[in-house]
């Protein structure tokens, strides 16, 4: 796909990972909104992006905005949802871990109501985690919702063909959703990468050039991309 003058609705788009890939987007040439449920934290967007408000929880909004932006060809979902309970799974409160799944149903609406206003010839991308396939303890709410969110994707990816759909799964990269007032943020960013094959925090235009390339890419679809540093191998 050459996204030269394509349209692309990319959720979670005013922040980290989401930002990121409007802003390559618009570079090249798309026609970019970049949505969230609070589009202020975007600041100062390129030419090329415009934004808009909605949380992909609320179906009613999400099917009314969906339907005022169409048609479209580009779908991308970054939207992390809600909460994210984290700690031992038998120590864990299941609200908070039922919470999590706010993620997932975002993704879901998205996909369910988005895919009736997409080209035919139009991709769908959205974002899961490395604890999917490793997680550490502590990790099991993550894992859970990551691994839902591949398998949503890989039986999706029969039915709406010849659309096309896929998964890009980061490791430990540095955005916003380690707030940069965090004690010891650089460090918490080391301790964590230690150990990976290549030791660093990733960037989100890492991430993002990763979604672009399953985008642009018309021989790809159903799968999951890493980009974590080499975190799975490690």
């Amino acid at each position: 796909m050459d996204v030269k003058g394509k349209k692309a609705l990319v959720f979670g788009g005013t922040s980290g990972i989401g930002l990121a890939t409007a802003k390559r987007l618009a570079a090249l040439g798309a026609e970019v909104v970049a949505i969230s449920r609070d589009p202020s934290k975007a600041g100062d967007v390129p030419k090329g992006i415009t934004l808009e408000q909605c949380d992909v929880r609320d179906r009613e909004a999400l099917q009314a905005l969906l339907a005022a932006q169409a048609p479209y060809d580009i779908l991308i979902s970054a939207a992390t949802g809600g909460g994210r309970a984290a700690g031992p799974f038998l120590e864990m409160d299941m609200d908070g871990y039922r919470a999590s799944f706010d993620k997932l149903w975002g993704y879901a609406h998205v996909i369910r109501y988005g895919t009736q206003h997409l080209a035919k010839d139009g991709a769908i991308v959205v974002v899961s985690g490395s604890p999917a396939r490793k997680s550490l303890p502590g990790q099991v709410a993550l894992s859970s919702v990551g691994g839902a969110v591949e398998a949503l994707v890989r039986a999706v990816a029969k039915e709406i063909a010849p659309r096309r759909i896929n998964v890009v799964s980061p490791g430990f990269i540095d955005t916003p959703m380690v707030p940069k007032d965090t004690p010891n943020r650089d460090e918490v960013y080391r301790q964590r990468t230690a150990n990976n094959l290549i030791p660093r925090a990733g960037t989100a235009d890492e991430v993002a050039q990763a979604i672009l390339f399953v985008v642009q890419n018309d021989f790809v679809t159903g799968t999951t991309v890493d980009v974590d540093g080499g975190w799975l191998l490690s």
